[in-house]
């Protein structure tokens, strides 16, 4: 069984701990943290092989697709699940199927962690009314940004250098074992069922009744012209082609 490196696996729980930060990258990171693609290129990227590990992370992004985060908390954390799952589905050949079977809890390990860092910043909000009742900007800027991000490194990046170096040839070589067993059966069929649900509550929050038509319009071609072996870009202007003309056809409507 393969095993990541010492630098491999310190290079992902960096960057586990930028995204979990909220604020390293700026404005960009939250929307890092709400997505696991973006970690998954980045395993592919410090595995060598980044076509593999965005198969992979395209399986798990579509549980993400229907998740929301009321203040901030989610239910299960993408960029920790993606991080953990993708090598593992790389360390040990598996299907991307497979890589949503191990997302799923480590995801929901993940919320956990996350809100144990709240608990970590209350401390450093009696920091920030000082600094505010004192009128020091400076003050405030390194109590709201600064403290955080440093916390986000320290909580995070140790915990996944572990979990990298030390438990992803050990979970990969656990599903490898169970795998065609009864219980990785079941988290399968689970892991492709909150696929399903993601997609479904992604077109319900967006879709609206006169636009629904043209994902069926797209659902259908996909299903009849899957023969010709189409690939996506080219479904992708066909879209941009068809969302142009309808737009330009509603323009004259209400110009008329």
């Amino acid at each position: 069984m393969e095993t990541l490196s010492v630098v491999q696996a310190l290079i992902i729980a960096l960057w586990i701990g930028a995204v979990m930060s909220r604020s390293f990258l700026g404005g960009a990171t939250t929307t890092l943290r709400f997505t696991p693609m973006m970690t998954g290129l980045v395993c592919g990227i410090v595995m060598g092989d980044v076509a593999n590990a965005m198969m992979v992370v395209a399986a798990i992004q579509l549980i993400y697709m229907g998740v929301f985060s009321p203040g901030g908390q989610m239910p299960s954390e993408p960029a920790i699940a993606a991080g953990i799952a993708v090598p593992v589905a790389m360390l040990g050949n598996l299907d991307p199927e497979a890589a949503i079977a191990v997302a799923v809890p480590v995801g929901l390990l993940g919320s956990y962690l996350y809100q144990f860092r709240f608990f970590l910043n209350t401390f450093v909000v009696k920091l920030s009314d000082k600094y505010a009742a004192e009128g020091n900007a400076k003050g405030l800027t390194w109590s709201i940004i600064g403290i955080p991000i440093l916390i986000s490194f320290a909580l995070f990046t140790p915990l996944m250098f572990v979990a990298l170096y030390f438990g992803t040839p050990l979970i990969a070589s656990i599903v490898n074992a169970a795998a065609g067993g009864i219980v990785f059966h079941v988290l399968t069929v689970i892991g492709n069922g909150l696929a399903a649900i993601g997609i479904a509550v992604t077109v319900y929050v967006i879709g609206r009744k006169e636009y629904i038509v043209f994902f069926l319009l797209a659902y259908f071609m996909s299903v009849m012209l899957k023969s010709l072996s189409i690939p996506m870009v080219t479904y992708a202007i066909l879209g941009t082609v068809i969302a142009v003309i309808f737009v330009l056809a509603q323009s004259k409507s209400t110009a008329d």
